[in-house]
């Protein structure tokens, strides 16, 4: 049997999981919580299965309690909101499945359970949407970091400057003096002349100031 505990501060929607859950063959609610508070007490003492936790509930709502709940149990998250800021905070949090009252029925109900308990995922209709949209976000992101390396790349080709001549470039642009350069990177004000020097002649200037704007302009 998999014991569950049942977390939502309506009554009605506690005793209509119980009613159903222990209608099953395979599933027994161990204990109700009102509150995330009870709930945390009943999840140290019974380390159930897996664990219907609802959000928005007095005390200690669903995602304040969800990091110490998951060192107890499998969370799956049973509520009425879809808010995407609260599925992928849920999902982010450790929650293994999100339903959302109204897009599933009991049997859904119960192969979540089952699955959670396994610990496979589970996520109606609305927490799949937002958790592909973030999949998607992520890999837009990683894209436009691949690309803006790719474009520093292409810069350091173009002008023909060497990483470290780059290093001492935004330091100077920063306002630093040799002295300080030679600091930051632990080399000799010799070593830092030196990169200056074969920076000036590539980017075909003849002080610090023409330096930092040439460099920065073709960025």
């Amino acid at each position: 049997m998999i014991d569950v505990l049942v977390v939502d501060d309506n009554p009605i929607v506690r005793a209509a999981l119980r009613g159903f859950l222990d209608g099953t063959e395979s599933v027994r609610v161990a204990a109700e919580a009102g509150d995330g508070r009870q709930a945390l007490a009943f999840a140290r003492r019974l380390r159930p299965a897996v664990t219907l936790l609802d959000h928005r509930m007095p005390i200690a709502d669903g995602l304040s309690v969800l990091g110490e709940l998951c060192r107890y149990t499998a969370v799956l998250v049973l509520t009425s909101d879809a808010d995407p800021g609260l599925v992928g905070g849920m999902l982010r949090g450790g929650a293994r499945g999100y339903l959302v009252h109204g897009e599933f029925g009991p049997d859904e109900l119960l192969r979540a359970v089952l699955a959670v308990a396994r610990g496979q995922s589970w996520l109606s209709a609305p927490a799949a949407a937002v958790a592909v949209a973030a999949v998607r976000e992520q890999a837009d992101r990683e894209r436009a970091a691949d690309e803006q390396l790719e474009r520093q790349r292409q810069h350091r080709v173009r002008l023909g400057l060497t990483r470290r001549e780059e290093d001492v470039l935004g330091l100077v642009a920063e306002g630093l003096s040799n002295a300080a350069i030679a600091r930051r990177l632990v080399v000799t004000e010799k070593t830092v002349k030196n990169h200056l020097h074969h920076a000036f002649a590539k980017l075909r200037v003849g002080n610090r100031t023409e330096a930092v704007l040439r460099w920065t302009s073709k960025r």
